[in-house]
């Protein structure tokens, strides 16, 4: 698409590609973060969801403007928030499913992604040759937004979470808490006064 757009500019299209990578690395992290800390499964993947389609429909509306240096930024956006949604759709993926594996719903997922990614690259490409990137692109920015409808018809239901709760209020008051007016009891001690007193009997 870059290469269509801007003739002569092949070492620069690989540059973008090189900026939607490492954004898209920076944003994986980040959004791994905040989901740890904040817990809030649905709504962190919903609105980065939302941000990504924001950031594609900049992408497709911007990339004719003849500005290469716009294109380094709406890239680096867009890879930001679509490479920084995968950790977020595993996790929120593992939640529902459990007590499935881990491993076999974070599997099917990735294969999933693997098979679409597939079949959406050959149609984009296919309305590119066709036609030109706008197409192809506009193709890709009606997907994402089904994907942001179908992300918010979800029910949030955090199953994982809700069993680890659990576990952990059950372990916490399963741990006896002295008096504070009764001074702590040693079980040594205890011991040899019981000994003391039934060997004076």
């Amino acid at each position: 698409m870059i290469i269509v757009q801007y003739k002569d500019e092949e070492v620069n299209a690989g540059r973008i590609g090189l900026t939607l990578v490492v954004a898209g690395m920076v944003g994986s992290i980040i959004c791994g973060f905040w989901l740890d800390l904040t817990k809030a499964y649905k709504g962190t993947t919903l609105i980065v969801y939302l941000l990504s389609f924001i950031g594609i429909l900049i992408f497709t509306f911007t990339l004719d403007l003849g500005y290469l240096i716009l294109v380094f930024v709406t890239a680096g956006i867009l890879g930001f928030f679509m490479t920084g949604y995968l950790p977020l759709g595993f996790e929120f993926g593992v939640e529902m499913t459990y007590p499935v594996p881990e491993g076999t719903s974070s599997g099917l997922l990735n294969a999933s992604a693997q098979v679409f990614g597939i079949i959406f690259t050959l149609i984009q490409g296919k309305l590119t040759t066709d036609y030109n990137p706008l197409a192809g692109n506009i193709f890709l920015c009606v997907w994402i937004f089904i994907g942001v409808i179908l992300t918010a018809l979800i029910k949030s239901e955090l199953k994982r979470h809700n069993v680890n709760m659990g576990i952990t209020n059950k372990a916490v008051q399963a741990v006896p808490v002295e008096s504070p007016s009764e001074p702590p009891t040693n079980g040594i001690l205890l011991k040899s006064a019981l000994v003391s007193h039934e060997t004076s009997i």
